[in-house]
């Protein structure tokens, strides 16, 4: 396992890198490293912010002494005993392909399959969410199937609808609210990853898991209801 390195980022920030790679391994040790801080309290320390392989933190340089934080955030990580993730699993109902995915015959296309044959294999995998960001709520998904890696599109798009079920490169996401995007659109969600109005406003987490569930097009306005009287509409299914 690769040695933590402490990075500045600007004159109020430090990034704890724990790696170069989409890992799971790497990421455990990320949210572990975000656990501690957060249960630390340390003086001068604002926000944490998790990402695939380093913990972004934030602090009031008039408060912490920058040697001293450097020196407690390295000790952290490099005595952390990270356990396996033990987030959430939520099934996650997606109208897959037509006009909620409008890319998904292209794909199928490309990587000669058929469109139920691509759905298929898109909707078996359990995917790991290793970090929330890019837009409230964002989540950046591992365990895209190989067969479905993708090169971003060359034109990407001025907007693409919430709740997008995406894929770019070997990565897959859930797009929380609208927003413009180079990657493919295999279908929808219903669900409210990101809702200001609702408690929680956040549904999913980094370290939470993901499986996607094909529905019928024809549940679409019954769901997308119940998620806008602010039912989460996603099951928790385990953990």
């Amino acid at each position: 396992m690769q040695t933590a390195r402490i990075l500045p980022c600007g004159d109020s920030a430090l990034s704890v890198e724990f790696g170069d790679t989409i890992d799971p391994d790497v990421n455990d040790r990320v949210l572990a490293l975000d656990e501690v801080i957060r249960a630390s309290e340390l003086p001068g320390v604002l926000e944490t912010v998790p990402t695939y392989r380093s913990l972004l933190v934030h602090f009031d340089p008039t408060v912490a002494d920058y040697d001293s934080l450097t020196h407690r955030l390295l000790s952290e990580a490099q005595s952390l005993t990270p356990q396996t993730s033990t987030g959430r699993r939520w099934k996650v109902p997606v109208a897959y392909g037509g006009p909620f995915g409008i890319d998904l015959e292209d794909l199928a296309q490309r990587h000669g399959l058929s469109p139920d044959a691509l759905i298929a294999i898109h909707a078996a995998a359990v995917y790991r969410i290793y970090m929330i960001g890019f837009m409230p709520g964002f989540a950046y998904l591992g365990g895209l199937d190989p067969r479905l890696a993708t090169p971003r599109r060359t034109q990407p798009r001025a907007q693409i609808p919430a709740g997008s079920i995406i894929v770019g490169g070997a990565q897959a996401a859930v797009a929380s609210i609208a927003c413009p995007s180079g990657w493919h659109i295999l279908g929808r969600t219903p669900v409210q990853s990101y809702a200001p109005q609702r408690n929680p406003t956040f549904l999913f987490a980094a370290g939470d898991e993901i499986v996607f569930d094909p529905i019928d097009p024809a549940l679409w306005t019954d769901l997308e209801q119940a998620a806008q009287a602010g039912e989460p509409v996603a099951e928790e299914i385990g953990r």
